[in-house]
């Protein structure tokens, strides 16, 4: 497997510094960092990334996730390892994540469970974190990036 051409955020200047400047801004603003590896790594999965997908099970993993969990997020709905706020989190990163699929991608009784959860900067953050991690998999989807060429481990 190969990589059609170098990642795109390497190529244009000032990129990657500002892709990385928004996801440590997301990191600080309230939203528990694991939460938002559970996010990035849903995204992934529903979008095909398998190098983002094998990235935020790494990350996960670094920080001490019980594998019950990591192997659980393609399948929350069913299972009993995710908090009430993690559920909130999955399930909007599912409807952000799709959002041709539906009339209503993100209905209000989302929205109000949501919202239970995480106070409105949290909030905020959730959904720029969730198009961020979308923005990546389009990024390394379309130009086929491997997954395992960058080790952050």
């Amino acid at each position: 497997m190969r990589a059609r051409m170098k990642h795109p955020a390497m190529m244009v200047p000032d990129a990657m510094q500002a892709l990385q400047a928004l996801g440590a801004a997301i990191e600080r603003a309230g939203v528990p960092r694991r939460t938002l590896e559970l996010v990035n790594l849903r995204a992934s999965q529903i979008n095909g990334c398998s190098f983002c997908v094998e990235m935020h099970s790494r990350a996960l993993k670094r920080s001490e996730e019980k594998d019950e969990r990591i192997f659980a997020v393609a399948a929350w709905r069913e299972s009993p390892h995710f908090t009430p706020a993690e559920r909130a989190a999955l399930a909007l990163t599912e409807a952000i994540t799709r959002v041709a699929d539906r009339a209503d991608p993100v209905p209000d009784e989302l929205w109000r469970e949501v919202t239970h959860h995480f106070d409105e900067p949290a909030l905020a953050a959730l959904v720029l974190g969730i198009s961020n991690v979308n923005t990546w998999n389009r990024l390394n989807v379309a130009t086929r990036q491997i997954a395992g060429s960058i080790r952050t481990d």
